[in-house]
């Protein structure tokens, strides 16, 4: 079962990769903070049959897409009930006047057929206001992803406006469902929760490589914390460290190296080595506690705790372990620092009254915010690809599970619900 899963997955990926596209015009707009977002209609998709399984395939696809664009913040859905005012949507004769009047700056259309029992995705996306067409998507897909077909689309999207892509990025944690302590991935929308290793021993800390491919993470299986790296695609494990107790491992942002937390000479101290395990050289050395490495996205820092000063905190150094600093004041206990993808921000977990929640330190300003705001344990941030949302997990509802929520703290959501589930890692 396992084999399979994985092979659906990565062969489901490479197919939606090679289906072809309609010529396009590139337009790239840069959304930031305090830009009102974009405006975008999206009626429903044309029928080019009355079959169970063309009804299916644009129900979900619509569903999946809307959701997404509205997550995304960059986005501001014209509501549907502002669609009656107009004429109904011509594939044929795009009336744009029509669609400017209920103030739509973005219009995507979509057609959805069947041929040879494939169902057939057809979506053409326009700018109002030049009343042209921008982007143009032809996809062929299986039942079993549909719902990847509406990320990919809203991916593309993303990436017309300047933005980064993160509705096909996944999202590997650690679960107890099955009885024992296992990695798991799922969609950013908790979709597709997915069972990555199988072993009697417990599985900790998994962190995502930037291009997906492979996980570091520590296991017990072979009686001592050890790190491996798992290609869940390949079906194939490596170890990395084995001497001493080993966790907290995390891969450069290019993908080349690795930073992880390792008492092979005695004390916990921050290591790196190349991504495949070799060349294994310590950066820190002092008698303190130092855990938790964090690449900066340029690759050319580390930031990490350190209870060097009496109570954890957090620290930057260089990535070969120079120039450290002091980065967060106060508090009794601070850890688990995730560099955000801008590189400006770092959040963190710090606890107060016995209470741990979600932090951000604003690098530029030194201003701290607090994430969250309940009576609960919030531990172990990460962040997604476009840096503006994160997922952590907490007890908030009296089991352990996962959230995401946006970077100001608005648009909390529960990803997951079975067994308990922690150490979310997304991919940036």
């Amino acid at each position: 079962m396992k084999n399979k899963s994985q092979f659906i997955i990565l062969l489901l990926a490479l197919f939606l990769l090679s289906i072809p596209t309609f010529s396009q015009q590139e337009v790239v707009l840069t959304i930031k903070e305090g830009v009102p977002a974009i405006s975008i209609a999206l009626p429903s998709f044309i029928l080019d049959s009355s079959s169970p399984e063309v009804k299916q395939a644009a129900e979900t696809i619509h569903e999946v897409l809307k959701a997404d664009l509205n997550y995304s913040r960059i986005f501001q859905l014209v509501p549907q009930e502002h669609l009656n005012y107009i004429r109904p949507l011509n594939p044929k004769e795009i009336f744009f006047k029509d669609w400017d009047s209920i103030q739509a700056r973005i219009l995507v259309a979509g057609e959805v057929s069947q041929s040879q029992n494939k169902i057939i995705f057809e979506a053409k996306v326009y700018d109002i206001k030049s009343e042209r067409m921008i982007l143009g998507k032809r996809f062929q897909a299986d039942p079993e992803v549909f719902r990847l077909v509406a990320h990919r689309l809203a991916d593309e999207l993303l990436k017309l406006f300047g933005e980064k892509p993160f509705f096909t990025t996944k999202i590997v944690f650690v679960s107890n469902r099955d009885g024992n302590d296992e990695l798991y991935m799922m969609d950013y929308d908790g979709a597709n929760q997915t069972r990555l290793t199988f072993n009697k021993w417990r599985d900790y800390m998994p962190a995502w490589s930037p291009d997906q491919r492979a996980i570091v993470f520590t296991s017990y299986r072979a009686g001592n914390p050890d790190l491996y790296i798992l290609y869940p695609y390949k079906g194939k494990m490596v170890p990395v460290s084995t001497k001493g107790t080993n966790f907290s491992g995390a891969f450069s942002p290019d993908g080349k190296k690795l930073a992880f937390c390792s008492t092979r000479d005695g004390n916990a101290e921050i290591y790196v080595a190349n991504a495949d395990g070799t060349n294994i050289r310590r950066i820190t050395f002092n008698s303190a506690i130092d855990t938790a490495p964090s690449w900066s996205p340029t690759g050319r820092e580390i930031a990490f705790t350190s209870d060097r000063t009496g109570s954890p905190q957090i620290y930057i150094m260089d990535s070969e372990g120079g120039n450290v600093r002091k980065v967060s004041f106060g508090g009794d206990y601070l850890d688990s620092p995730a560099w955000s993808p801008d590189g400006e921000r770092i959040a963190f977990v710090s606890r107060v009254n016995n209470f741990f929640d979600i932090y951000i330190l604003n690098l530029k300003t030194n201003q701290i915010t607090k994430l969250t705001e309940t009576n609960a344990r919030n531990e172990s941030p990460s962040w997604s690809l476009d840096g503006r949302h994160l997922v952590f997990s907490s007890n908030l509802s009296g089991s352990i599970q996962i959230y995401s929520i946006d970077y100001d703290g608005t648009n909390l959501r529960c990803l997951t619900s079975k067994g308990e589930n922690k150490l979310p890692n997304w991919t940036n």
